[in-house]
């Protein structure tokens, strides 16, 4: 059961790789390309990294037996809970289906697809590896807000029982996943406080059946400097740093969840029953493949720096290309094969 936690907040305390990054931020600048910077900003106080910058032998990330999403493609069941605009539905969309968009003309190194790649190189005690290719199978919008503005853990599960029984989804145990994403006006226990997204199974008590499934809320409106930072920060720490980077979709709250998406949707693949691939001793709290990595987004990253990453020409930063030429910022992953955060923009 991973949560996504304020850690998202924080850069990392220990740096183990030799290529630790200078204390001067490292800008490069080309006539036809983005110019690639690495911004230090102001770390929160409020909690403890997980994040490992370099190559650790101290992660005991361990295979517990359990499956992984290998079968192709992963069919994502969104679920749309309260009001959401077409376009930030779009945005959310592109960014999923770029996952399996492998056509570099269609989406440019380094890209989305790419990122995944890390996801997949994990496999379960067939050998088999979580599968590249991802759909979004089918939607569902709860537009009156079902079990009303302030959602638990437990009743989230109501919210896909409806869905289930009222929307033509399946119960697609073997190659699904669920994806509840709330808009701004709802608020979920936890949520801006010790939580930004997690995910976890369906109880068949409540749903019938045994569903992986993660829940991630726009924390636009609630809470942006908690879930969307680096996009937004904490009002203690105006006039501190560079201040806020600009989103690169010109949605702070959305382009915030893309980034907790990919890290619930990475863990949901490679632990989706919570009996796979995690470090620690207790389940009930597991150590994944994103919670190593929060925060850290490119080359360089850690003592507050977020790693070197890119920005356009209008100032909105990124790190991975998706589709229809989007662009969006999200945190590495864990490699099982290097023991360390990776991802497609690495500048080593």
């Amino acid at each position: 059961m991973s949560s996504l936690s304020l850690l998202l907040l924080l850069p990392f305390f220990l740096l183990l790789h030799s290529s630790i990054a200078s204390t001067t931020p490292s800008v490069q600048t080309l006539n036809t390309k983005p110019t690639i910077f690495n911004p230090k900003l102001p770390p929160p106080t409020l909690s403890s990294s997980k994040k490992f910058e370099g190559s650790s032998d101290l992660v005991q990330l361990r295979y517990h037996m359990g499956p992984v999403l290998s079968s192709t493609p992963i069919n994502i069941y969104l679920i749309w809970y309260g009001r959401w605009a077409t376009p930030k539905k779009l945005l959310i969309k592109d960014f999923l289906l770029s996952i399996s968009t492998t056509d570099r003309r269609a989406a440019p190194s380094p890209s989305v697809a790419e990122w995944w790649r890390t996801a997949s190189l994990y496999t379960d005690q067939t050998g088999a590896n979580v599968s590249r290719s991802v759909v979004v199978a089918g939607e569902h919008a709860d537009l009156k807000y079902s079990h009303g503005k302030q959602l638990t853990r437990l009743s989230v599960q109501q919210v896909i029982a409806n869905a289930v029984r009222s929307a033509p989804f399946p119960v697609d145990h073997k190659n699904g996943i669920y994806l509840i994403l709330t808009s701004e006006d709802v608020a979920m226990q936890d949520f801006c406080r010790a939580v930004c997204g997690f995910h976890y199974f369906t109880f068949p008590s409540m749903v019938g059946y045994t569903l992986p499934y993660a829940w991630i809320g726009n924390s636009g409106k609630q809470c942006p400097e908690v879930c969307a930072y680096p996009f937004a920060l904490p009002g203690y720490m105006a006039g501190g740093g560079p201040g806020a980077l600009s989103p690169p979709n010109k949605d702070v709250g959305v382009d915030g969840m893309i980034s907790v998406i990919g890290h619930e949707l990475a863990e949901l693949s490679s632990n989706p029953l919570v009996n796979a691939w995690y470090a620690g001793e207790d389940p009930t709290a597991p150590t994944e493949i994103g919670d190593l990595c929060e925060g850290l987004y490119g080359t360089g990253g850690g003592g507050g720096y977020i790693g070197q990453v890119m920005r356009d020409r209008e100032g909105r930063t990124f790190n991975v290309n998706g589709r229809k030429g989007r662009k969006f910022l999200v945190q590495w992953l864990w490699s099982p094969e290097l023991k360390a955060c990776a991802g497609p923009n690495a500048m080593d």
